[in-house]
C-alpha cells in the first residue's frame, strides 16, 4: 500500500474516532449524572425526617448566603427556628446536616461510626498554604505528629511565654494610649490580631518582628494577612473551589506570590536554627541558655525509632500554628473585650481582681494566672457566646441513630 493511500484511510477514519470519543464522553457524563441523581434521591429520602429552611431545587441554600458578612447570623436564626437539627444544601448534590442540640451533638461526638474531618475544600486550601500539618492530617501521621508535639505544651516550656506575651500586649497598649488622648474610635481587632501574631512569632520562632509597629512594611506579615484573606475569599466564592479556575485567576496569582514569601521565610528560619543547633545535643542544654520555642521542640522531636520530623513536616507545623493560631486567638480576645465593654459592672470586678493579683507588678506572671478566677469565668463565658471556631465537621462512616429515633446514613 502506498503512503498516500495510508494517509487517505487515516483521514477517513479520524472523524469516526472523534465521533466514537464524543459518544463515549456523553455516555460517561450521563452515567455519572444518573448516579448523582440516584444519590440525591436517596439522600432526600433520609433527610425528609429533618425539617429545615426551604431551598432552591438547583442552588439549594447557596443563594441565601449573600457574602455580606451576615452568613453566621442567618445560620443562628435558622437554629432558633429549627432548634435540634436542620439540613442545608449547597447545589443539587451536596448536603450537610447542621446540628446544635446537645443530645444530638453527644451522639455524634461519642459514636464510633463518625470520622473526624474538616470540610474537604477547606482541607485542600489549608494544605496548599501551610502544608499537611496537625490541623489537616489524619490517621497514623496525625497520631505520630501529635505525640511528637506534646512536649511543646509542657508547663516548663509554656511558662516563659507569659513574659513574651506580656511584652506584646504592652506594645499594643502603648499604641492605644494615643487613641485614649484623642477620644477617637478605632477598629480593635486589627490591633489585637497584630499583637497575637507578634506573640506567636516570638513563641514559635524566637523571632522579634516588630510587626505591631512595622506591620505594613514586613513582607512576611503582609504575606500572612494576604493568605488569610485569600483562603477565606476562596472558600466563599464557589467557582474558586476549582484548583484550575483559582490558579488562572488574579486571586490565584496573588495567593501563589504570598505563599512563596511565607514559605521562603519559614524555610530560612528553620535553616538558620538548624545551623545554630548543630552543637546542641539535647533540649536541656538549650533551656539552660534561653527559653525553648516551638521550633526547638519540633527540631529535637524523636519517635520510638529515633526518627524526627522532616524539614517539610517542621515547616508545615510551624506554618499551621502561624496561620490557624493568631487569627482565632485575636477573634476570641476581641470578643472578650467587647463583652466586658458591654457589661461594665463585670469589667470593674475583673479590673479589681487583676490589680490585686498584680500586687504592684507591671505584668502578669505564670503563678498569677490562678489568682483571677472571676476573670477566667468571664473569659470562658465570652468564648461560649462568641467562639472563634463556631463549628466542627464530622462525616458518618455508618448509619447513626439519635436519641429521638431519627437516623442519618453513612457518608453524611
Amino acid at each position: 500500500m502506498k503512503l498516500t493511500e495510508v494517509f487517505a484511510e487515516f483521514e477517513l477514519g479520524w472523524p469516526r474516532m472523534h465521533y466514537a470519543f464524543a459518544v463515549l464522553c456523553i455516555f460517561v457524563l450521563v452515567y455519572k449524572f444518573t448516579l448523582l441523581l440516584a444519590k440525591r434521591r436517596e439522600t432526600l429520602r433520609h433527610l425528609e425526617v429533618f425539617s429545615g429552611p426551604p431551598g432552591h431545587w438547583l442552588f439549594g441554600h447557596v443563594l441565601e448566603f449573600k457574602q455580606d458578612g451576615t452568613e453566621m447570623d442567618k445560620v443562628v436564626r435558622w437554629g432558633e427556628e429549627y432548634s435540634y437539627v436542620f439540613p442545608l444544601w449547597f447545589g443539587p448534590f451536596v448536603s450537610i446536616i447542621n446540628i446544635q442540640h446537645p443530645d444530638y451533638s453527644k451522639t455524634i461526638l461519642t459514636s464510633s461510626g463518625v470520622r473526624n474531618v474538616l470540610v474537604v475544600c477547606l482541607i485542600s486550601f489549608l494544605t496548599h498554604t501551610s502544608g499537611n500539618g496537625l490541623l489537616v492530617s489524619e490517621g497514623q501521621k496525625w497520631f505520630r505528629h501529635r505525640r511528637l508535639l506534646t512536649p511543646g505544651f509542657h508547663y516548663d516550656v509554656l511558662k516563659p511565654y507569659v513574659k513574651l506575651m506580656s511584652e506584646s500586649a504592652q506594645t499594643m497598649l502603648d499604641k492605644w494610649e494615643s487613641y485614649a488622648s484623642t477620644n477617637e474610635p478605632f477598629e480593635l481587632f486589627n490591633h489585637v490580631s497584630l499583637m497575637t501574631l507578634d506573640s506567636i512569632m516570638k513563641c514559635a520562632f524566637s523571632c522579634y518582628s516588630n510587626c505591631q509597629t512595622e506591620g505594613g512594611t514586613n513582607a512576611y506579615i503582609k504575606a500572612v494577612y494576604e493568605l488569610s484573606y485569600l483562603i477565606n475569599f476562596r472558600l466563599r466564592v464557589f467557582p474558586y473551589h476549582s484548583d484550575l479556575l483559582f490558579h488562572l485567576s488574579p486571586h490565584g496569582f496573588r495567593y501563589r506570590k504570598a505563599r512563596q514569601v511565607a514559605h521562603s521565610h519559614t524555610e530560612e528560619v528553620i535553616r538558620k536554627r538548624k545551623e545554630a543547633l548543630k552543637e546542641e545535643k539535647e533540649l536541656g542544654q538549650i533551656q539552660a541558655k534561653r527559653h525553648l520555642d516551638f521550633l526547638d521542640i519540633l527540631l529535637f522531636a524523636r519517635d520510638e525509632n529515633q526518627q524526627g520530623l522532616s524539614d517539610e513536616d517542621v515547616r508545615a507545623e510551624v506554618d499551621t500554628f502561624m496561620f490557624e493560631g493568631h487569627d482565632t486567638t485575636a477573634s476570641g480576645l476581641s470578643f472578650i473585650l467587647y463583652c466586658l465593654a458591654c457589661n461594665p459592672e463585670h469589667q470593674k470586678i475583673c479590673r479589681k481582681e487583676i490589680i490585686e493579683a498584680l500586687d504592684g507588678k507591671e505584668t502578669m506572671e505564670w503563678d498569677d494566672l490562678s489568682k483571677i478566677p472571676y476573670t477566667t469565668m468571664c473569659i470562658k463565658e465570652a468564648l461560649r457566646l462568641y467562639p472563634p471556631v463556631p463549628g466542627i465537621a464530622r462525616r458518618t462512616t455508618k448509619p447513626v441513630t439519635f436519641f429521638d429515633g431519627k437516623t442519618v446514613p453513612a457518608g453524611q
